[in-house]
């Protein structure tokens, strides 16, 4: 998956905000641009070792609350982080590799809408992880 320079848009998205692109913020944000695959909070503290653990920790926060990246819970539990997109999309989760794709499925999510409503539930946000083993790794050790 190509995945657009997030600090691009970052600077504006954070501008709208009321905030800057600080040099911990664009550290946070290239680590994970230039990451092979998601990374856990800490693998990003190691990543931008001039930017101390706590300000990484509310920047991660802080990028997530503006839906500058994502958070993808793997299937064993474990949290990691991702660029987002600008759309609303959901992940396809490779357990072999720990590779994450981006899909959209406007009819999944009429469905979760659908389904909220029925059940008199108000519905603030979503989130849809499918895991599998993606075609390199299903190429590399058949079933």
């Amino acid at each position: 998956m190509t995945r657009p320079r997030p600090e691009r848009s970052a600077a504006s998205q954070l501008a709208a905000s009321g905030r800057r692109l600080t040099t911990p913020r664009k550290a946070v944000l290239e680590a994970l641009g230039r990451a092979d695959g998601p990374l856990t909070i800490e693998e990003i503290w190691e990543a931008v070792p001039d930017v101390g653990r706590a300000t990484v920790f509310r920047t991660v926060k802080l990028l997530l609350e503006l839906g500058l990246i994502c958070r993808v819970v793997l299937e064993n539990g474990s949290v990691r982080y991702v660029p987002a997109t600008p759309d609303h999309h959901h992940h396809f989760i490779c357990s072999g590799c720990g590779a994450v794709e981006e899909f959209q499925h406007p009819p999944i999510d009429e469905a979760i809408r659908t389904l909220a409503e029925s059940a008199g539930f108000e519905l603030s946000g979503h989130a849809v992880e499918l895991y599998g083993r993606c075609r390199h790794c299903r190429a590399a050790t058949p079933d």
